[in-house]
């Protein structure tokens, strides 16, 4: 079974709203800093890019300069689910987007990088055009 799912991708035109889902069946998911990466066409798995990230209890989040203001994380641990909510969607965004789990200590600098995460989806495709 697979530990974490995403799904809400699609296509998009610029300007529009998609929300992004993920499904975990990671035992301790309240205990569980989760995050939202991408990887732009043509990119290394090496250069998956933070989008953003959610502390265990959802009080701290971390964003990434591009999408701050315009991308919402959140989590609902009753449901073992992370949510990315994305409005006005840029083609910039167009991406695979990847849910991830870290197990480590909150901090808003140490949630950032991609290889401190040890729990992976497979990825929903986000396409958006101007």
């Amino acid at each position: 079974q697979r530990q974490l799912a995403e799904s809400g991708g699609g296509l998009a035109q610029a300007g529009d709203s998609l929300r992004l889902s993920c499904a975990a069946s990671i035992q301790t998911f309240s205990r569980t800093i989760m995050g939202w990466f991408r990887q732009a066409p043509g990119k290394e798995r090496d250069e998956r890019s933070f989008v953003a990230a959610i502390s265990w209890n959802g009080e701290n989040t971390a964003y990434s300069d591009s999408v701050k203001g315009r991308f919402t994380i959140s989590r609902d641990n009753a449901k073992n689910l992370v949510h990315l909510q994305m409005n006005n969607l840029k083609p910039e965004d167009t991406a695979m987007y990847y849910c991830a789990a870290n197990k480590g200590t909150w901090h808003s600098i140490a949630v950032r990088p991609w290889k401190t995460y040890s729990h992976w989806g497979q990825g929903t495709q986000v396409t958006v055009s101007s």
